[in-house]
């Protein structure tokens, strides 16, 4: 998501500037003075308890501020993004702000202040006065909102300069001039979007096979932790020779050696347009692993796709696999399959209640020739792109 604070005193162009943002970028506009006056000319019941505060300049209580911030995000579920205006207005609506984008496994990209003189400002607001007829534009109104400004406001710059998304830029002079000075530091903070699918199944549902044409067919990077520990093995190197006897087994391995291996192929891919994990999380631990790899580099897993098929299934297709040159050291012992499988029904399946829960969790039926299985995948995997971009 691209989350976007405008951040400025009462007249310095926000609602113009919001404007054209939102043409360009398709965003969900909040603006909580728009709100609340739409509130107030309906008659709510919050409309009526902010039009005084409103009235005399003051700052409404957040609680009710949040009340529409809450229902109008709500409303727009498949927004690419957020326009906050005027939001927040103060140190503590800017924990409030950090803990609504939290809920939503997303941050503010940046604050952008629009910075202009106070006699402009002032010249500015009679002159709205005087052509909207708005009752906060009088000039004693404007002398108390601009001093809440000042003494309540500012200190949320300082808040955003702390984490170094806060950026001031002059909001005098032409307005598609200063229109292009704010999309520069949009783009310069806009966080890369890529698309990072993780598959998971029974042992044999056909993951690798799957994952490999997946990534192929749409550009993204096959990251398979089982291949890279088999080659590890292979070539006889420090990671191998600590991966084999969990391999030889078909137990997970653990965790620090996965850690290297994915660390080492996000690095060497850092233009990829997203990555396809197989094989990994396979346990809730894992999970939480793979987030923090993600978020080092900016980046977040965007869904979890189940390929399901049976234990009947997935027990026949590895007993065939024993028999090609395909076939896994564990393959060939029933008893080395079942606990497998027993191993992802105790350690995986709660993966999967991971990502449900994050609303990430997608499933396709695996059964059937590849073809069939890789239209049903790439449809899904489609479905999840149009969800990021």
């Amino acid at each position: 998501m691209l989350n976007i604070a405008l951040f400025g005193p009462p007249g310095a162009g926000k609602g113009t500037q919001s404007k054209k943002l939102l043409e360009k970028y398709n965003l969900t506009y909040i603006s909580t003075g728009d709100m609340l006056r739409s509130e107030i000319a309906e008659g709510s019941e919050l409309g009526m308890k902010a039009k005084s505060i409103i009235e005399k300049g003051g700052l409404v209580d957040d609680e009710l501020i949040i009340q529409l911030i809450e229902k109008k995000i709500n409303t727009n579920p498949d927004s690419r993004g957020i326009l906050f205006d005027g939001f927040p207005r103060t140190t503590v609506q800017a924990y409030i702000l950090e803990g609504l984008l939290l809920r939503l496994n997303s941050s503010l990209n940046c604050m952008i202040s629009l910075e202009v003189p106070e006699k402009e400002l002032v010249t500015r607001l009679l002159l709205r006065a005087k052509e909207s007829g708005r009752s906060d534009d009088s000039m004693e109104v404007i002398k108390v909102r601009l001093r809440e400004y000042e003494e309540k406001t500012k200190p949320v710059a300082d808040f955003y300069a702390k984490k170094n998304k806060y950026y001031a830029l002059n909001g005098v002079g032409n307005i598609d001039n200063i229109f292009e000075n704010i999309d520069s530091v949009i783009e310069k903070t806009k966080t890369k979007t890529q698309t990072n699918m993780v598959l998971l199944g029974k042992p044999g549902a056909g993951k690798g096979t799957q994952g490999n044409m997946l990534a192929e067919e749409l550009g993204l990077v096959y990251i398979s932790t089982g291949k890279m520990m088999r080659q590890e093995i292979k070539d006889g190197t420090e990671i191998g020779k600590l991966a084999k006897p969990y391999m030889d087994k078909g137990e997970i391995v653990p965790d620090e050696i996965p850690i290297q291996l994915i660390e080492r192929m996000i690095n060497e891919n850092p233009h990829a347009n997203g990555f396809i994990f197989k094989g990994f999380p396979r346990t809730l631990i894992q999970a939480y692993i793979l987030d923090g790899l993600l978020q080092r580099v900016n980046m977040s897993v965007s869904a979890l796709v189940e390929m399901k098929i049976t234990t009947l299934e997935a027990i026949k297709r590895l007993s065939e696999r024993a028999k090609t040159p395909k076939a896994r050291s564990y393959d060939h012992s029933t008893e080395l399959i079942i606990n497998r499988l027993e191993q992802y029904r105790d350690k995986t399946l709660p993966v999967i209640d991971f990502y449900k829960n994050q609303g990430k969790y997608y499933a396709i039926k695996a059964d059937g020739d590849e073809s069939e299985v890789f239209l049903r995948l790439k449809a899904k995997t489609i479905d999840v792109f149009k969800e990021n971009y």
